[in-house]
């Protein structure tokens, strides 16, 4: 807890440089990409204080009302949609193919066009924001920075392979959503393992949504091994395709606590997050 604690300070002092500089040029910024760039470069410091200190307690009193205003809700509509709603009241569909449909039309949709189950041209038009995870233009790379209410959306692009047998470059993006505090990651339709460059425009993510299909996209070691080094508090699995949910749990060890969700909804903030990283699986996996 204490290590969390300290990580989050370290983290708000280094962006505040980028934050000033950001507000001037009216450009979003990316606390799970900025805490990836600057970490390695820190100086630690120690300070031992003469005297005790005094001490406020924060958020006395309204610890529950401040709870409500940073909670993320989560919920596995179906295939590799989940649909995130923030705080603010943003509806967010990953991997939207209007096949898999939320409860209610979202806000916003991601797509990937590995599989037309992925994707659709021809979405709802009361949908405002729609985020291809590919670029029209041959050799482009898709590419977002957008903040749509109390949600700052980004991509990180991956090759895919093609129905030949051959790769596409840039065909898939990995999805990162900044919201409560929280960077919600969602690897979309993943071919290959991450490389460092990857990772590093990735930066750090709290949740992780996850195929678990063991071949279509990875193998379960292949996908097992992006889990385990992105270190993410909660993963939550998605494309499944019968037993391959078994072969990917089984990749990991102690060091992840394996639990199943009790309620379609799952609830999630800064304050929720595990301690032991842990692989929820959604009710309807």
């Amino acid at each position: 807890m204490r290590r969390a604690f300290a990580f989050r300070l370290v983290a708000a002092l280094l962006l505040a440089p980028a934050a000033a500089f950001a507000q001037k040029l009216e450009l979003p910024v990316s606390q799970c990409h900025a805490i990836a760039q600057a970490v390695p470069r820190a100086t630690y410091a120690n300070f031992t204080p003469s005297a005790p200190l005094p001490i406020w307690k924060a958020q006395a009193g309204k610890t529950m009302a401040m709870a409500d205003r940073e909670e993320v809700k989560i919920t596995f509509v179906g295939h590799s949609t989940y649909f995130i709603e923030t705080p603010g009241g943003i509806g967010i569909a990953t991997d939207y193919s209007g096949v898999y449909k939320p409860y209610r039309l979202p806000d916003v949709v991601t797509m990937n066009r590995a599989h037309s189950t992925h994707y659709t041209l021809t979405p709802d038009p009361g949908i405002a924001t729609v985020l291809h995870g590919w670029s029209d233009v041959s050799g482009e790379r898709a590419k977002h920075n957008i903040v749509v209410g109390d949600a700052y959306i980004r991509n990180v692009v991956s090759d895919i392979r093609n129905w030949g047998g051959g790769i596409e470059e840039n065909g898939n993006s990995i999805f990162i959503f900044e919201v409560a505090g929280l960077c919600i990651g969602h690897l979309g339709h993943l071919h290959f393992e991450l490389n460092e460059q990857q990772y590093t425009e990735i930066g750090r993510l709290d949740v992780l949504m996850v195929p678990v299909d063991g071949g279509l996209t990875m193998g379960a070691d292949s996908m097992s091994r992006v889990v385990q080094r992105l270190r993410s508090s909660l993963i939550l699995p998605m494309h499944r395709f019968g037993p391959p949910l078994d072969a990917f749990l089984s990749m990991f060890d102690t060091k992840f606590d394996i639990v199943y969700a009790k309620e379609d909804v799952i609830l999630v903030s800064m304050r929720s997050l595990p301690k032991k990283p842990t692989i929820m699986v959604p009710k309807g996996l």
